[in-house]
């Protein structure tokens, strides 16, 4: 049975935040409080898109009246699954516990 690297992102909004850099901050701080104890492995980031004009990367954060939405991005290596399938369920499950009422989408599915 192999094992997967699964990444997931998800969605948050920060309110009376000035700057995208704190919003940033202060969403992979409370991602990481929900997530801990029971999912101290996943790991936290921010997102990052690429720019259709330049083919540089751009943060998936936006900032307006002091309210953002930041995209971040969650992996989790998940060891003795069935299938790439059973991999992602199986970190949906675990990650949709810890976050309830967080939107995630399955980004990809990588063998290790």
């Amino acid at each position: 049975m192999p094992d997967y690297l699964v990444v997931l992102e998800s969605a948050w909004i920060i309110r009376d935040v000035k700057t995208l850099d704190d919003a940033v901050g202060i969403a992979i701080s409370e991602a990481g409080k929900r997530l801990n104890p029971s999912a101290n492995f996943v790991e936290i980031s921010a997102g990052m898109l690429a720019c259709p004009f330049c083919e540089g990367e751009l943060n998936t954060g936006l900032v307006v009246a002091n309210t953002a939405l930041i995209g971040l991005l969650l992996e989790m290596r998940v060891f003795r699954a069935e299938s790439k399938e059973h991999a992602a369920k199986i970190a949906r499950s675990v990650i949709g516990k810890a976050l309830r009422d967080i939107p995630l989408e399955l980004k990809e599915v990588c063998d290790l």
